[in-house]
């Protein structure tokens, strides 16, 4: 292990090169396109040494690696906002076929209007398409748990993709250290990819129908679903062994900091979660006890994990870079929807902030973890959710 200084983009590019990926293909787009621009580098100078597609659009990239991942291939690829909106066919397709690929998504606003900045609505959009979803909050986090994500999404148990999401800029064009690994190093802990079932064999051709009736498709579906809950037991094996080898935890599906004895804790998904531990420990030295809990899964939903945590806690305090038009915080309405029959629920107070790479600072979090406070010592919930960042 070797440490290096690089933006989260390049770095993503050195993990497909210590997880030995076979396959990339890929299509640019801002702020994305530095992951495959650097993976073609690594090829052109016989670092990666697995294949590199130059396609024509997202959709083919991601048609590409279904291709490659159905004949027996480690397949990755990356994008970004409209470019994984494009994707959503075959996204819907590789979940369904039960293929291991791994996509790094660089989060970035939805156009229009143009902005090439964060919002996590690409990805919150692609929540229903099957892929498990990491959000990271740091170029080491991003680096690791790409290289995890082949180990989970491998596993017989799962066979699901696995999306990780990293914001735009933020991470992707900011410069900061991570933990190299070589390939041989990864060798322990990723052996090469063996598909449990059958593959497409040019040599050993096949012919069946591609149409499920009625009487089946329920079960197809079923055993995706059982295949994504699956990805939480095996998420624990996967960053134990990981842990065991690497010394590298980056905390589960869920990564507390300072909730043992918090009274409110503040949720969040990606780069927020960094200043959020600012946060909690500026209002520590104030006398709140508050604390920090990084979602780092959102798919499938760690609902034990959040189930335990809220046990604990008076207030949550649920901050969403993205909305669900019409119904406010997706991963609030979540939390909402996982502790409606606990015998105790906490307040859990939305917010919504952040959209189109806008600043989230300590003062914000902490502005909104003494919100949450003070609506558990009145008991006044307020508004479904706030916009906390709206010009005045």
């Amino acid at each position: 292990m070797k440490t290096l200084l690089m933006s989260a983009n390049y770095a993503a590019a050195r993990a497909v090169v210590s997880a030995r990926v076979e396959v990339v293909a890929a299509y640019p787009i801002t702020p994305a396109t530095t992951v495959p621009e650097q993976i073609a580098l690594l090829n052109e100078e016989g670092i990666f040494k697995g294949e590199f597609i130059r396609v024509e659009s997202e959709h083919s990239a991601m048609f590409a690696c279904i291709g490659a991942s159905s004949a027996g291939a480690r397949a990755f690829t990356a994008t970004s906002s409209n470019g994984l909106l494009l994707m959503d066919e075959a996204l819907h397709w590789a979940a369904a076929a039960r293929l291991p690929i791994v996509l790094a998504n660089i989060n970035r606003s939805v156009s229009p209007s143009w902005n090439i900045h964060v919002t996590h609505d690409d990805s919150y959009s692609k929540r229903d398409t099957g892929w498990v979803q990491f959000y990271v909050s740091s170029v080491d986090e991003f680096y690791h748990t790409v290289i995890q994500a082949f180990k989970l999404a491998e596993d017989e148990r799962v066979l699901m993709p696995v999306m990780i999401n990293a914001d735009g800029f933020v991470l992707s064009h900011t410069v900061s250290t991570f933990d190299y690994l070589e390939p041989e190093e990864v060798d322990q802990f990723l052996p090469p990819y063996s598909p449990p079932h059958w593959v497409m064999d040019p040599e050993r051709p096949v012919s069946h129908g591609n149409i499920v009736f009625p009487e089946y498709y329920m079960e197809f579906r079923y055993q995706m679903h059982e295949g994504s809950k699956n990805a939480l037991k095996v998420l624990e094996e996967v960053e134990a062994d990981y842990k065991r080898l690497f010394g590298k935890y980056f905390g589960g599906p869920i990564d507390c900091y300072k909730c043992d004895d918090a009274e409110v804790v503040f949720t969040s998904q990606g780069s927020v979660g960094a200043e959020a531990r600012d946060a909690v420990d500026e209002l520590r030295e104030e006398g709140y006890r508050v604390g920090s809990a990084r979602m780092r899964m959102i798919r499938p939903f760690p609902v034990p994990h959040v189930r335990r945590l809220a046990s604990k806690v008076k207030g949550i305090a649920a901050f969403d870079r993205g909305v669900s038009y019409g119904f406010g915080g997706p991963v609030a309405n979540d939390i909402r929807a996982t502790l409606y029959h606990q015998e105790h629920r906490p307040i859990v107070k939305s917010y919504i902030g952040g959209l189109g790479g806008r600043d989230v600072t300590v003062e914000d979090i902490k502005e909104m973890l003494l919100d949450t406070l003070n609506a558990v010592e009145s008991g006044e919930l307020g508004p479904e959710e706030t916009w906390h960042d709206l010009m005045e």
